[in-house]
Order: C-alpha cells, then structure tokens, then sequence
C-alpha cells in the first residue's frame, strides 16, 4: 500500500523536521539551519520533480535534457563540495566516467528499457551514488593532504613525483569513500530494507522482485562509487582538484 498523499503526510513530515532541527539545534551539532533549509528544499524539488518527470518522459529530447540537468547539479554539487577554487568542475569527470559505462550496459542489455519512467530512477540513484563517493574521496584526500604536508614533500626529498607523493598521502583516506556503500551492501537484509526494496513492495512487487531489483542496485552503485573513487583520487593526486593554487613545483 502507497503513502497518501493527504494532509496527514504533510503534518508528520513537517513534525520530523522539526524534531531534527530540534535535537541539532538542543545538541550543538552546528547544522540546525541546514536541516530546515535541505527539508524545505527537497519538498519544493521533489514536488517540481514529480511534475516534471511527466512531462519529460513522453519526449527523448526532453528525457535526454532532464538526465543532462541531473548530472550538472550533481557535478556542481561535488565540486562546490570540495573546493571553492575554479578546479571545482572537474568534479564531473569521476561521476561521468562512473555513471555513463554502467547506464550503456544497462540499456545494452535490456535489463533497463529507454524508457523515461525507468531510466530516471535507475539514473538518479547511480547519479546520487557517483556524486557521494565524489565528495567523500575528493574531501578527504585533500584533507589529508593539508594535514600531511610534510609527509608529501618527504616524499618529492625522495625522488618521488608529484603525483605519486600525494596518492601516497592521500589514498588510504580517500578509500574511506567506498565504506557507506561497502556497509549498505554488506548488511541489507539483516540491519536495513533500503528504498528500492521497500518501494517495490509498497508498489505491489513480491519479495524476490523487490530483493532482486535492490541487489541489481547495490552491486551497480558499488562498480559506480568504486569507479568515481579512483577517478577522484587520481585528480587530487594529479593536481586537478585542488584548494590552493599550485606551486611551479607541484605543476600540472
């Protein structure tokens, strides 16, 4: 059985908002207004969004131009998150070069036909995915890198180059990116029923639909933040997600 859409919805989730913004704000967590305002914000896009869907998915330029404005608030998204500098945008290779090769297999295959009401959601959740590793990866390692500066130009002492010094210092905190996903796959079933699982069922699906359909999802989600992970990590180590402009000594 499906959530009514009804006032009683509206009442419950406005009372979870507000007891999140209330527990942040009474535990000085320091994201009280962020809370308000990303509640706020995902009932304004997600109510434009479920009106949009319907009418890009009639249309294959209007479908193929909704998946492009996907992808370009999830690369900003990323970006912003990790620097403020110009570099940011190339916080769009790792979610293209993660989402793209799994969505072509899907659709080469058939297990998803092109069609809008279909490739939306499979394409939002590997987008989401993509932009999540994106973020943890490119943090991190650059955090790493401000933290271990010494252990960096340690290594340039020793011959090493540019490159090479910083994915020394910076891959084991960038490979943390991978563990949300590693821990959802790992556990679904026995901790959580995550969203794709329940919505089947909620849709009418039976259980092995519902389970299959949430493994095809956890598996692609872990070939795309694998993918968007190393990517990130070899631009940081590279010099092309940076937070700081570059010495001659650590050019491009």
């Amino acid at each position: 059985m499906l959530l009514p859409v009804n006032v009683t919805l509206g009442i419950v989730l406005a009372v979870l908002l507000i007891a999140a913004v209330a527990v942040a704000a009474l535990a000085r967590l320091g994201h009280t207004r962020a809370i308000a305002v990303a509640g706020l914000r995902a009932a304004a896009q997600l109510a434009a969004v479920s009106y949009l869907i319907g009418w890009v998915v009639h249309a294959l330029p209007r479908l193929l131009g909704f998946l492009l404005l996907m992808f370009a608030v999830a690369a900003r998204t990323a970006g912003r998150r990790i620097t403020r500098n110009r570099s940011w945008w190339w916080a769009a290779l790792p979610i293209a070069v993660g989402v793209v090769p799994v969505v072509g297999l899907l659709l080469l295959t058939g297990l998803v036909p092109p069609r809008g009401l279909t490739l939306i959601p499979v394409t939002g959740i590997l987008i989401g995915g993509a932009l999540t590793a994106t973020v943890l990866a490119g943090r991190r390692a650059l955090d790493e890198l401000e933290t271990r500066r010494g252990e960096f130009e340690a290594g340039l002492a020793l011959g090493l180059l540019d490159r090479d010094a910083r994915m020394e210092v910076a891959r084991p905190a960038a490979s943390d990116a991978l563990l949300p996903g590693l821990d959802q796959t790992r556990t679904v079933g026995l901790v959580t029923l995550p969203g794709a699982f329940v919505g089947m069922l909620l849709g009418g699906a039976s259980p092995v639909q519902a389970g299959a359909v949430q493994l095809f999802v956890l598996v692609a989600l872990l070939a795309v933040q694998a993918t968007a992970c190393a990517v990130a990590l070899e631009l940081v180590a590279r010099g092309r997600l940076h937070r700081v402009p570059l010495t001659p000594a650590e050019g491009e």
